[in-house]
């Protein structure tokens, strides 16, 4: 069976980097573990790091949290269904909003549940993913302001997270004009300016933050040391706290072309040929782990000679050119890994997790 490990020496590497680059411009900052799926090993990892606050987008995950260590403040970051307002104001200290009547039903339930719930509005900024409109934020903070058992702690964006726009110096301002704009209107205190995710990190490192924004989100940067402005790994970070293991199954020398009449495979594709490559042959692998796991595109395979050919549902092809290069059947294939591709794994029953 394929697996992945986790690195706990280098993950805490990376946490400290962060812990460091945040302290030293008095922004406060919480771990986002919705990568980790639940996985109660992976997530008592990352609570071991001191982190105290804790985000995730699956109410079930945020319940493992509080199981673990109930002191943990726990942020649900995306707007909650109706249907889990119960479990919202039970296994989750904050939330991201963006629906006054979604917030109402959070007022009503947490009056029921004796409890005070806070919640962060979401502004829209450019992505058109969660985000109240510019033009309405006055009205929707006027509104919710009059809410019982609703503490509002802050205002936030996301960016780059659908249509790949960018956070900016000038966007950060607009947002920090937004929470002068409530607290001079309201006579209320705004305490977070909370100003994204790891895409923003690049431009705290060129001093390019407007001071007012002193809250962050961040999960991707903090597991694989990525600058999403340039895709490449930040100096002083590890990429590698994650790295996927595939066995090899089968190891033949067969030619590099199919042969036989062609038409789509079962993921709707259709082989392209290159014809300098006819009547040639190479060392094909067959990996023990396929598209029901992870998408190939975000596997990097630690050796830079292999070729990844493709994949079906449960098995994966690599190329290794025109030698076996001293692999054999039963030989591990070892992967770094980018987010989406450590996502499915870590979602799949069928890869075992591991600490190391």
């Amino acid at each position: 069976m394929a697996f992945i490990e986790l690195y706990r020496d280098r993950l805490k590497h990376n946490y400290n980097y962060l812990e460091k680059l945040f302290e030293d411009r008095n922004i406060e900052w919480g771990v986002v573990t919705k990568l980790l799926c639940g996985n109660r090993a992976y997530i008592k990892e990352v609570i071991n790091l001191g982190v105290r606050e804790i985000h995730d987008s699956r109410i079930s995950n945020l319940k493992v949290v509080k199981s673990i260590d109930p002191s943990i403040q726990t942020v649900y970051i995306k707007p909650p269904a109706k249907r889990s307002i119960k479990n919202i104001i039970k296994y989750a200290d904050v939330s991201l909003n963006t629906e006054y009547a979604t917030i109402r039903m959070l007022s009503d339930e947490a009056v029921r549940q004796n409890k005070k719930h806070k919640i962060l509005i979401m502004i829209e900024m450019g992505d058109l993913r969660e985000g109240v409109v510019g033009n309405q934020v006055l009205d929707f903070y006027g509104r919710v302001f009059k809410l019982p058992n609703i503490e509002i702690v802050g205002l936030g964006t996301n960016l780059n997270c659908l249509h790949g726009v960018m956070p900016s110096h000038d966007k950060l301002i607009q947002l920090s004009l937004y929470k002068q704009l409530i607290e001079a209107k309201f006579n209320r205190e705004i305490p977070w300016v909370s100003g994204g995710t790891s895409v923003t990190i690049p431009l705290l490192m060129k001093n390019m933050r407007p001071e007012g924004v002193n809250h962050f989100r961040v999960g991707e940067i903090l597991y694989f040391g990525l600058n999403l402005f340039t895709m490449e790994k930040v100096e002083g970070m590890r990429d590698d706290v994650f790295k996927l293991f595939a066995e090899i199954i089968e190891l033949h020398e067969k030619p590099k072309v199919p042969t036989g009449e062609l038409a789509e495979n079962p993921s709707g594709e259709i082989a392209e040929i290159n014809e300098e490559d006819y009547g040639k042959k190479s060392y094909r692998a067959i990996l023990d782990i396929g598209l029901l796991d992870m998408s190939p595109e975000f596997l990097i395979p630690e050796d830079d000679r292999i070729e990844i050919t493709g994949a079906s549902s449960d098995m994966m092809v690599i190329d290794l050119g025109a030698s076996d290069r001293n692999y054999k059947v039963g030989d591990l294939i070892s992967f770094k890994l980018r987010y989406m591709g450590a996502l499915g794994l870590l979602n799949s029953d069928y890869i075992d997790k591991k600490i190391v």
